[in-house]
């Protein structure tokens, strides 16, 4: 799939793009790889760390808001993965305009880029926030789902657009794991948590990437991919990470849900699940009658859900353990 061809990630400087670029590197022969992000400082810093691979890898500054400098970056790209995102949820909150300049409009100038140029494929991380939303980021993210679905309305086939989205990447820049990490560095009296009953989906930042790489291999265009992964109750998490402090409930952010969702059950007539990831297909059919959406390229077979399913974080079937937790830290610090 990737040996021999030029990729483009946008936001390739966050902690997605740079294990993502790190992986790829590991496992294919790549002609090119851009890197489009609008920090100049973390490209630098990127371009250091990956030393040795000038010849491979190009440095692109520019917002995903800006469309020219975008067409100008997917010029002979074969495949594009779209990370950029403003992803915090109470500073989007703060600044609605923001956020839907960067996920929507953002969005939009990813898509129209690449069907200028004839990309082959194009996979943008959502995230579970984008189902049943109630706070802005994932509203934004669920409209920018909604875009890259139906952009394979207007590709005719010649660029297939597919969706990846997936819960709290553990110990990602922003996230509570590097919070609780300061706090106990700092000797904290406590570890604040919003709310004691609140259950997040967890993953780490390598099976997220591998995620994605795999379902390259299985996109038809249109689907919505979603790894079947552990929960985590955020008690537990702060208990794991200093069981010697209390903890102190602060109260729910704005824009906060208890429980997040991947697989709405208004959706449930269009889930497929397999043995490890769950498909949400296209409401618009984009494929031929005879086409058995149960079974995919790579020979995997799945069964269409029970009506009112919902993938939900509270009532997941895997809870992390405190010793798990540990575990998952651990590899998260060593991912980098």
């Amino acid at each position: 799939m990737f040996n021999g061809k030029s990729i483009l990630i946008t936001g390739g400087t966050g902690s997605f793009g740079y294990r993502y670029v790190t992986t790829l590197l590991k496992q294919y022969k790549l002609k090119r790889l851009v890197i489009y992000s609008r920090d100049e400082l973390k490209q630098y810093k990127m371009a250091m760390a990956f030393q040795g691979y000038e010849d491979i890898i190009r440095f692109f500054i520019g917002d995903v808001r800006d469309a020219s400098r975008l067409k100008e970056a997917t010029r002979g790209i074969d495949i594009v993965i779209h990370a950029a995102a403003m992803k915090h949820v109470p500073i989007a909150e703060y600044n609605p305009m923001e956020c839907i300049k960067t996920n929507i409009y953002g969005a939009e100038n990813v898509i129209q880029a690449s069907l200028s140029n004839n990309v082959e494929r194009v996979i943008a991380l959502s995230t579970d926030k984008a189902a049943n939303p109630i706070n802005l980021y994932g509203a934004t993210k669920l409209a920018s789902d909604k875009l890259f679905v139906a952009a394979n309305n207007m590709s005719g086939g010649r660029t297939i657009f597919s969706v990846v989205r997936y819960g709290n990447v553990v110990g990602s820049r922003g996230s509570v794991v590097p919070l609780f990490d300061k706090l106990i560095a700092e000797n904290s009296k406590y570890i604040p948590i919003t709310h004691k009953e609140m259950t997040r989906f967890w993953i780490t930042l390598q099976e997220g990437v591998d995620f994605v790489l795999k379902c390259f291999d299985r996109m038809q265009g249109g689907e919505i991919f979603i790894p079947k992964i552990p929960s985590v109750r955020i008690v537990d998490l702060a208990k794991a990470m200093a069981p010697d402090l209390p903890i102190k409930d602060i109260g729910i952010r704005p824009g906060e849900k208890l429980h997040e969702i991947m697989c709405p059950k208004d959706d449930a007539h269009l889930t497929i699940e397999y043995v490890d990831y769950y498909v949400i297909i296209p409401s618009i059919n984009f494929f031929s009658d005879d086409y058995d959406l149960t079974k995919n390229k790579l020979g995997e077979c799945g069964n269409y859900v029970k009506q009112g399913y919902e993938y939900e974080s509270g009532t997941n079937v895997h809870f992390l353990t405190i010793d798990e937790i540990l575990k998952y830290n651990s590899v998260a610090k060593a991912d980098g």
